[in-house]
């Protein structure tokens, strides 16, 4: 499970930096949903080792290393696998299999490492009983190793995950040195055009078997070349934000896939892995450079988040304001130095002041026809208020019953009365034509998008020059307008729904 979770970090990482991307296609939450339940593969496997494990007396006490043993394993993989493989998978693709089980690892086109595993039950016993050939053999002659047995299963893991990524990442100079190596080791390339053309490069992980049989995709070299010269994808706007709690870093789409896929909550087995999250902190103090988490496309548009690795306590901290602001300054220089048209802020990454000060600051951005419909209010008889990031429990408490609480920060106040309504921080629902969102951001349900953010992208699509700074907005009504027709929709206040 850490192998795979490592494949997938960085796998989202090489794919939202666009450099030797393959399949340049999005992905969706559809894609995400059904993928989710890559683990199941590990937790059947594993039951299956353990029962092998209690009814073969031959698999007890095995000793560290045998050479034997692992040359025999790499021989029967090499031999019977390999080949037993690509005659099976050939016949998964005849239509009557296909339809009914295939089809479900196919609907990936543009594959993450853990779509490796993505198959119906009856594919994962074919599979077992394939790869268990190896391991059995030398069990049952009394050669098996834990060398043998580990290294094996790393192997199908390593080459699974690899030929999923997405990502060219095998180098040319090794095919140079070793030429025959291209017949007994596939690169991602040469699996992808598996998944988009469908009816070649059947091959397991060696495509010697696709040559013999001249099944060999003729784009298959192209592919490779093409994929090795791409470069990292220059964005037109980029969003700057940074992470929020120690565990938001599993939230992020490089971290827990299906987790990312779902509004920020927090879990119960955070406390389980707090060594990780811990060390992660630490890497984060240490290093301390911003990374680019995502990658979108809107109407031409290339997008990107970046994220400063700050969280949200540190943001309070006198000393860790110099810090912060070089972090901030040095991704702006990178930023233009990149080409982006636009950059927006997110979170701390702005000004941030809270009670009287928000009023005063809020009460400036408006023009001078709203400014009547704001109010400092110095009571509490109020059923609708418009808080910042300070809201605290004494303050809620005060409040009437029935009470909405609209937040003009992107961090939404506590929920602590169940009698009071909650609306989310600004934001709206994205188009459908926003490609390669699949994870949710922050709080927020899917496909919604905080304002600041949304701002940045009409900005872009509008071609403003001019920037939002300091006590100057563009007119509010015109950004309204054009959000709206780049299909930008509202998001509802709860009617019904008490939090």
């Amino acid at each position: 499970m850490l192998h795979n979770q490592i494949w997938i970090s960085l796998s989202r990482y090489w794919t939202a930096k666009g450099k030797n991307s393959i399949v340049d296609k999005s992905i969706e939450f559809e894609q995400v949903d059904r993928e989710s339940s890559w683990d199941d593969q590990i937790l059947f496997n594993g039951a299956l080792f353990y029962l092998a494990s209690k009814t073969l007396t031959q698999a007890e006490n095995l000793p560290l290393w045998r050479t034997d043993g692992v040359i025999m394993t790499f021989l029967l993989h090499s031999g019977p696998v390999e080949f037993l493989y690509y005659w099976l998978h050939r016949a998964l693709h005849h239509h009557y299999l296909y339809s009914r089980y295939h089809s479900h690892h196919h609907s990936s086109i543009a594959t993450e490492p853990i779509t490796s595993v993505i198959h119906p039950f009856a594919e994962h016993i074919a599979y077992f009983a394939l790869f268990s050939i190896p391991m059995l053999t030398a069990i049952l002659t009394n050669t098996a190793s834990i060398a043998s047995i580990a290294s094996y299963l790393t192997y199908i893991d390593f080459m699974n995950n690899m030929g999923h990524c997405n990502h060219e990442l095998i180098p040319k100079w090794l095919f140079s040195i070793f030429p025959p190596l291209k017949y007994l080791m596939y690169t991602p390339s040469f699996h992808s055009l598996h998944h988009t053309q469908f009816r070649t490069n059947y091959s397991l992980f060696m495509p010697l078997y696709d040559y013999i049989y001249s099944t060999v995709d003729k784009c298959t070299d192209e592919l490779y070349e093409i994929s090795l010269r791409r470069e990292a994808e220059l964005p037109d706007v980029v969003h700057l934000t940074h992470l929020t709690t120690p565990e938001s870093i599993y939230h992020l789409r490089l971290g827990f896939a299906s987790l990312a896929s779902k509004p920020y909550t927090s879990k119960w087995y955070f406390s389980l892995i707090w060594p990780v999250t811990l060390w992660s902190m630490m890497l984060n103090w240490l290093y301390g450079r911003t990374f680019i988490v995502e990658r979108y496309r809107f109407n031409k548009l290339r997008l990107q988040s970046w994220v400063i690795p700050k969280y949200r306590i540190q943001y309070f901290l006198q000393w860790q304001n110099e810090t912060i602001n070089n972090l901030i300054e040095e991704a702006i220089l990178e930023a233009e130095e990149r080409g982006a048209k636009v950059l927006s802020l997110g979170l701390l990454n702005q000004v941030l002041t809270i009670r009287e000060d928000e009023f005063l600051k809020l009460n400036k951005s408006f023009n001078t026809n709203s400014e009547s419909n704001l109010i400092f209010s110095g009571s509490y008889s109020q059923k609708i208020w418009l808080v910042g990031d300070g809201l605290d429990e004494e303050e809620q408490l005060k409040t009437p019953k029935g009470t909405l609480f609209i937040p003009f920060s992107q961090f939404p106040p506590k929920k602590l009365r169940k009698d009071c309504y909650y609306h989310s921080p600004p934001a709206m629902v994205t188009p459908r034509s926003l490609e390669n969102m699949h994870s949710c951001e922050n709080w927020f349900p899917r496909r919604v998008m905080n304002a600041w953010r949304i701002a940045g992208i009409v900005h872009a699509l509008e071609g403003w020059n001019e920037h939002e700074c300091g006590n100057t907005m563009s007119n509010i009504e015109k950004v309204w307008q054009a959000s709206l027709q780049h299909g930008f929709q509202p998001l509802l206040l709860p009617t019904e729904s008490k939090c």
